[in-house]
């Protein structure tokens, strides 16, 4: 008996290839689409489609049909890290309650960047990646821009607050889980910085990971080198 094909392809009669059904193609291209985002994640660009393939647990030349070249599977996860980005800050903008849109959809696209941080720097340092999100970052621009005008206009958000001032706050998020290892840590500071861009003094919402860095167990960040790794040893308490 033929062992089964792995090639995205089934054995049809006499042993000839037919095209695999539509739904077993997609569900191979999601396969690796997740696959390639733990393994840039956690081995970075250094990383080939064959390693992706293997973490899929899918052979190598079905990779190659859906992805003819790494260059064009990390095209893909920028555009659609930019889509989920685009979606987020549109219901942002979309929201009546315009604070509540301009909170919940930094909180989105931070969770976004916490889970994609390999993804994130290839998108800082990638030359080739950049490119691949273009077509959403117009209209990202647009509904930022949207919602904080929103935001002001109903006397919830600083006068003084700009668009720009949200991407420089996605920015400090993300370096606080790439800093800290602390993949839920950035919503406290998210709370903080919050608090901040609110138009009326007085008000503030309950900060969440309060006991960080008061645990045996976890290590506080280090802001002069690489963030610590899972072995790194614990400073003694004072």
């Amino acid at each position: 008996m033929a062992a089964p094909s792995t090639s995205g392809e089934a054995d049809g009669p006499g042993g000839a290839r037919t095209p695999k059904p539509r739904r077993d193609r997609e569900l191979n291209r999601r396969k690796l689409l997740a696959a390639a985002r733990e393994v840039f994640r956690d081995h970075g660009l250094k990383a080939t489609l064959d390693d992706v393939a293997r973490h899929a647990g899918l052979g190598v030349g079905t990779a190659y049909r859906h992805f003819p070249n790494k260059q064009a599977l990390i095209d893909e996860l920028v555009d659609d890290m930019f889509a989920r980005v685009e979606e987020a800050t549109r219901e942002g903008a979309e929201d009546s309650d315009a604070w509540r849109g301009l909170t919940v959809s930094l909180e989105r696209v931070a969770e976004l960047q916490a889970l994609d941080l390999g993804l994130r720097a290839v998108v800082l340092h990638s030359d080739h990646a950049v490119p691949a999100g273009l077509r959403h970052q117009e209209q990202i621009r647009r509904n930022v821009d949207l919602v904080v005008e929103r935001a002001k206009e109903q006397g919830l958000l600083r006068a003084d607050a700009e668009p720009w001032d949200l991407a420089m706050i996605q920015q400090m998020l993300a370096a606080v889980t790439e800093r800290s290892g602390q993949p839920e840590l950035w919503r406290r500071y998210l709370r903080l910085l919050l608090d901040g861009l609110r138009a009326g003094p007085g008000h503030t919402e309950p900060l969440p990971g309060e006991d960080y860095g008061k645990r045996f167990d976890v290590q506080g960040p280090n802001w002069i080198g690489p963030p610590p790794g899972p072995d790194a040893p614990v400073p003694p308490r004072a």
